[in-house]
């Protein structure tokens, strides 16, 4: 029976294991979760709409849009919306596997959609790529957060008429 993998192409001339691209996203979704959970705690939020308010004039907005035994689906975004399109940007969502203990970003508007960046039918590897922005931009974002004081102190529920206006147009 062929070998199925040539294990040599995975190494450098030392021996050392090389990381492919797609090992590198399952990196980025470890090292994400790992932010978010130090951040939020996700898995213990109900399904709502949460502020995180640290002073400086930005809040960040939290939606929880559905919590199950193993994933939650998230969108974190300011409470800033695109006058051309009407939609919060910037804006990431979200779905955390909890068991796995990854989160990936499966969407991020910032300024424009994914179809706009890569097309309707991209190519595998490009689709790769793309999350690999996406999931480092979200990595970047997280860590930003946490350096600015936001976290599970500064969270709380947020029901008001303005969560009403926000939600329709998301």
């Amino acid at each position: 029976m062929q070998q199925l993998v040539n294990r040599t192409a995975h190494t450098d001339p030392l021996g050392r294991l090389k990381l492919g691209k797609f090992g590198w996203l399952m990196g980025l979704y470890a090292e994400n979760h790992a932010r978010l959970q130090r951040l939020f705690e996700p898995a213990d939020l109900a399904p709502g709409r949460y502020q995180s308010d640290i002073g400086d004039g930005l809040p960040l907005l939290l939606d929880v849009m559905e919590q199950h035994r193993y994933t939650t689906e998230l969108r974190l975004t300011y409470n800033m919306i695109d006058p051309v399109t009407g939609e919060p940007d910037p804006s990431a969502y979200l779905r955390v596997y909890h068991d796995a203990r990854q989160v990936e970003a499966t969407h991020c508007y910032v300024g424009r959609r994914w179809q706009d960046v890569i097309g309707m039918f991209p190519p595998p590897a490009e689709v790769i790529g793309h999350r690999l922005r996406m999931n480092t931009f979200l990595g970047k974002w997280l860590q930003y957060l946490a350096e600015s004081g936001h976290g599970v102190a500064t969270l709380h529920l947020r029901e008001d008429a303005e969560v009403k206006k926000i939600e329709k147009v998301a």
